[in-house]
């Protein structure tokens, strides 16, 4: 049982969701809890149209997201249906919890329930406004106001003609807000992030202290001492004196006390930095005189704050990081700088040293991209590559002074010429060699992030609802959900470390993962699990020591013959049953029971049915998909006609919105 999926993946992911649907109701069912299919199903498609696609990861925004946002502008029922979403959320959060499904990561169910409690007189209040809603769930929610049925075949068609026809009464004033909303801010919908490799970071009580190392932290407190409490007159131009620019210079060693300029504004530095203060709301600016902030006392009084608000604010100040030139008044680089910065950042992390030409040339194509430069002169599009190089340059010495990346000289790793010559090398033929000669230099500028800016960047990306996983952060996790966040968002091999770490924690050991596998009610899963168990601790030999497993038996066979490590022939012919239930029962999950039924069709034609009694009566230790297995499968091979496979009711036009391109 995946709970993540590629956006390409429309047919696992509409499998794994009619399971989930079909489970959870059935459970909900079972313990009395309320339920809604249609509901259900918005819960699902919310998170998979997320920017991280995380099925079962909701944490407070999420939950929030889907109750004010993504239900009234994009479901479709009569108004008591959707009162329901909020009990409906909590039932769904309920059977994530208790199958093992839940992504540790977010909310715990305590704290899920109390976000979903906080939030119902808002999402009440959201019902109210039809403005909320979009152009597609408006039409269809005229459509129920006018009493048409929006299950019967061909009903929406009908109301679509007689609203061409003029026959439909509807708000004009509410379709021009939600158009103008649309117009102003576009969807709901979220562009899907690729996940970011997991990352380890030093202790706590390190971080702080690199924080107070920072030469830029240091300067602002530097300078927001010197401002003091009665402030530094100005210009009439808003600039320092020159006098007390050199002077403040000089204290906050910038070298620039030593140049000779007419204008506080000829020091790129120093300006810099009083932007940056005053973007912190360290100083401002009042009656022609630079004053401290004096409710920023507590910031200054804790660098590392300081710094994480440093990092933060950067990407606004990119006029100020950018040079103006002569002949160009505004950068190129500076009216992207929002937007550059952070992509530099996302493509630096997880990573180690990378070649800045390398940054430089991707950076280009990005310009390129933004100003469609395409068409310009030869010469100028020279320049301005040029100019883009130099301001990333600069760009990355403000970064190092602040301690969030690192500049180093030497040899590039070939890995970062190894992919010049592929087909899908995005980069230009100019680039590839200008490329290929900058990295063949025995003395390559590189950058990596620091364990300060990597801690920087993952907390925007978390910020920004992506997936960046951290090593160390599954150690207490519950046993079920520590395996299956490993087994679809780690490689082997932080799959390993993040284990060990796990098995290092008192009371946690290998049979409590084992029994977490054991319980799992999705077949899928327990292979996963399995999967993850057996590459991460190989030396334990698990699978071999699991053959005689009455629980989990079959799924080691299968994973053993599969390697080649076990024989067909070894096993019995119960024991060949039993594998033959386990692999059916995996297809089950994995393409619905409709796609089941055909197979065992093609494979056992009249006998089919016959097979299937068999496969029930093996003694399978999954009751659950064995009970399943019987109602949607056996029962349609033993009676076709009158047993119909619709499990899922059929959306309402506006359900569910188009998908989006992902991007990094």
């Amino acid at each position: 049982m995946r709970t993540w999926f590629e956006l390409e993946e429309t047919d696992e992911f509409e499998a794994a969701k009619d399971l989930l649907i079909r489970r959870c109701v059935t459970w909900a069912e079972h313990h009395g809890y309320l339920v809604d299919g249609l509901l259900l199903s918005a819960a699902i498609d919310a998170r998979q149209e997320s920017r991280d696609g995380r099925l079962a990861y909701w944490d407070s925004a999420s939950i929030r997201y889907f109750l004010l946002r993504y239900v009234p502008y994009k479901v479709t029922a009569l108004r008591e249906e959707l009162d329901l979403a909020p009990e409906v959320l909590g039932t769904y959060l309920r059977y994530l919890d208790v199958t093992g499904l839940r992504d540790p990561r977010g909310a715990t169910l305590a704290e899920a329930e109390e976000i979903i409690s906080g939030a119902r007189a808002e999402y009440a209040a959201a019902l109210d406004d039809p403005t909320l809603r979009g152009v597609a769930t408006f039409w269809a929610h005229t459509a129920l106001g006018q009493g048409v049925d929006l299950t019967v075949p061909g009903a929406f068609e009908r109301f679509r003609r007689d609203l061409d026809a003029g026959r439909v009464p509807y708000d004009e004033q509410v379709l021009d807000k939600i158009m103008q909303n649309r117009f102003l801010y576009g969807g709901i919908g979220e562009e899907r992030a690729f996940p970011q490799p997991p990352v380890s970071l030093p202790a706590a009580a390190e971080l702080t202290e690199a924080a107070a190392r920072s030469q830029t932290v240091q300067r602002l407190i530097t300078l927001a001492e010197w401002v003091g409490k009665d402030g530094r007159a100005l210009t009439a131009a808003g600039n320092l004196r020159v006098a007390d620019a050199l002077e403040v210079s000089a204290l906050l060693g910038t070298g620039e006390d030593r140049l000779r300029v007419r204008s506080a504004a000829e020091l790129p530095q120093l300006n810099l930095l009083l932007a940056w203060a005053r973007k912190l709301r360290l100083t401002r600016t009042s009656k022609g005189r630079l004053l401290r902030v004096a409710k920023a006392a507590p910031l200054l009084r804790d660098p590392e704050s300081l710094w994480r608000r440093a990092f933060e604010v950067l990407p606004e100040l990119g006029r100020v990081v950018t040079v103006p030139l002569a002949w160009r008044a505004e950068p190129i680089l500076a009216e992207v700088f929002d937007e550059i910065l952070p992509d530099v950042l996302n493509s630096m992390y997880g990573l180690g040293e990378m070649p800045v030409v390398r940054l430089e040339e991707t950076v280009w194509l990005a310009c390129q991209e933004y100003f469609d430069l395409d068409q310009e002169e030869g010469r100028l599009h020279d320049l301005w590559r040029r100019e883009a190089a130099r301001d990333l340059g600069r760009m990355f010495e403000v970064l190092s002074d602040l301690g969030a990346v690192e500049l180093t000289r030497g040899p590039a790793d070939p890995l970062f010429t190894s992919d010049l010559d592929h087909d899908d090398q995005p980069l230009p033929p100019d680039a590839v060699e200008r490329l290929r000669t900058a990295l063949a230099e025995p003395d390559v500028l590189q950058v990596r992030l620091t364990a300060l800016g990597l801690r920087g960047v993952r907390e925007r990306l978390l910020a920004e609802g992506r997936d960046a996983p951290l090593i160390g952060e599954l150690a207490t996790a519950p046993p079920s959900e520590l395996l299956g966040v490993l087994a679809q968002h780690y490689p082997p091999q932080d799959a390993a470390v993040e284990l060990r770490g796990w098995l290092a924690q008192p009371g946690q050991d290998i049979e409590t993962l084992l029994q977490a596998v054991r319980d799992c009610p999705f077949r899928t899963r327990v292979a996963a699990m399995l999967r993850v168990l057996a590459d991460t601790l190989p030396e334990r030999r698990l699978l071999h020591d699991l053959r005689h497993d009455p629980t989990l038996g079959p799924a080691v066979w299968t994973q053993l013959i599969d390697a080649g490590e076990m024989q067909p022939g070894s096993l019995t012919e119960h024991e060949n049953l039993l594998m033959g239930a386990e692999n059916f029962l995996a297809v089950l999950e994995l393409a619905g029971p409709e796609a089941l039924v055909d197979q065992l069709r093609m494979m056992g034609g009249g006998d089919a049915y016959e097979f299937v009694e068999a496969i029930l009566a093996s003694g399978h230790p999954d009751i659950v998909g064995l009970r399943e297995l019987r109602d949607l499968v056996a029962e349609p091979l033993r009676k076709p006609a009158h047993h119909p496979l619709r499990l899922v009711p059929t959306r309402p036009p506006g359900a569910r919105g188009r998908r989006k391109k992902r991007k990094h």
